[in-house]
């Protein structure tokens, strides 16, 4: 987008395409109301990116991101206005990229069709909020005073967000809302990449977490389909290595990209996250991230274990 505006039309209409697909199996209540739970959620957060753009059109006089991203750094905006503007934009990415308190819709989500969650819930709507942030970076940069502060609101919520995710992600007896919950502690990863500055690395993880999620989600919509007759109940699953055998290895590839092994996608992007934490004020957001990378790692070897390994149900 060239414009802020053009940004928020886009945003909106990514929002409607999330509600129709998550209620595709509208006729079962539970799939109507994960539909209209992410959309009003979502709507919450909205307000928040509408009230951001006005001010930052009053504090920076056009729409144009690039215009709006030099005024923020020449000192056209004064810092009470990028502060305003950063909190309110931070709401929307709070809706949208699942951060804490507003990520209780996209578990729920998961009663959409499994491709649905490969491309919308790993890939594509769940990462425009970090992706407004990349886009707007100047703004946020300044607002919350990235480069000259120990501690953000940004890289607070993040940090928090990914291991709160990774606690949740433990618990889960459902396949899908495993990798939901890794969904929002990696996007977690993400946002607190960006408020601890290492913009290029988070936009990296961005695109890694793309890809190994997605593998993940239809490895799960295939387990579902072929052995479980449509249940993601992972107590029903078990000894399923033999059985599907192609499944069980890309699944098994997805899992330790994810878990951020060496040499697959994942270890490179939070590697560079880490790194970038270590360099600058933010030490302590480098130990958040080594513990959330440790509890992936943990909870996917859960997930693994019972539906591959096991008693054959």
């Amino acid at each position: 987008s060239q414009s802020t505006l053009q940004l928020l039309l886009s945003w909106e209409l990514v929002g409607v395409s999330s509600f129709v697909l998550i209620g595709h199996w509208w006729e079962e209540q539970a799939n109507s109301n994960a539909a209209l739970k992410a959309f009003l959620t979502n709507r919450v957060g909205d307000v928040g990116l509408i009230i951001g753009v006005i001010i930052l059109f009053f504090g920076a006089g056009t729409f144009g991101i690039i215009d709006t991203n030099l005024a923020a750094l020449d000192g056209t905006m004064s810092h009470g206005v990028l502060l305003a503007a950063s909190l309110c934009l931070m709401a929307a990415v709070s809706s949208k990229s699942g951060q804490f308190p507003l990520h209780t819709w996209l578990p729920d989500a998961m009663a959409g069709p499994t491709p649905v969650s490969a491309l919308i819930h790993a890939a594509t709507m769940v990462v425009a909020g970090v992706f407004m942030i990349a886009r707007l970076y100047p703004v946020f940069f300044e607002g919350l005073s990235i480069g000259t502060s120990g501690l953000n609101y940004m890289a607070f919520i993040g940090g928090f967000t990914a291991l709160m995710g990774a606690c949740l992600a433990f618990v889960q007896k459902d396949i899908k809302k495993v990798l939901a919950y890794s969904t929002i502690s990696q996007l977690g990863y993400m946002v607190a990449a960006l408020g601890v500055g290492a913009w290029t690395a988070a936009i990296f993880h961005l695109f890694t977490h793309a890809f190994f999620k997605a593998c993940l989600f239809l490895g799960a919509g295939s387990i579902s389909h072929s052995a479980t007759h449509h249940s993601f109940d992972m107590r029903e699953m078990g000894g399923l290595r033999k059985p599907m055998p192609i499944t069980f290895w890309t699944f098994l590839i997805g899992t330790v990209a994810l878990a951020g092994i060496f040499p697959f996608a994942g270890f490179w992007s939070k590697d560079e996250i880490l790194a970038t934490a270590d360099q600058g004020d933010f030490k302590v957001f480098m130990v958040v991230g080594l513990v959330g990378a440790a509890m992936t790692a943990a909870y996917m070897t859960r997930c693994v274990y019972l539906t591959f390994f096991g008693e054959y149900r």
